[in-house]
């Protein structure tokens, strides 16, 4: 009996080579973009806190400024320094 021995040729073991290069290629560039996909996310929600925290800012220098222009607060101050509140002289600008 004579024995069959098949031997891999050189054009086999490239195209085996090569499929796993692409293989694991492939799967470095997938781990890479979930990576920075990631970092893009973690960065986008720092940017949202900070942006909801610039707007709770802001609300709260809203609400001292209405405080601050209220009728009783302005008629307050204005006895203290002795003059009078006449609503004719005030003009709304808009």
């Amino acid at each position: 009996m004579k024995r069959n021995s098949r031997r891999i040729t050189r054009g086999e073991v490239l195209v085996y080579t090569l499929g796993t290069l692409c293989f694991l290629f492939t799967i470095a560039v997938k781990v890479f973009a979930s990576a920075s996909i990631s970092n893009l996310k973690m960065d986008i929600e720092k940017i949202n806190y900070k942006i909801e925290s610039q707007e709770k800012k802001n609300q709260s220098l809203v609400m001292q400024v209405n405080e601050l222009t209220s009728y009783e607060k302005l008629n307050g101050i204005l006895k203290e320094m002795g003059l009078a509140y006449n609503n004719e002289n005030i003009k709304v600008i808009k």
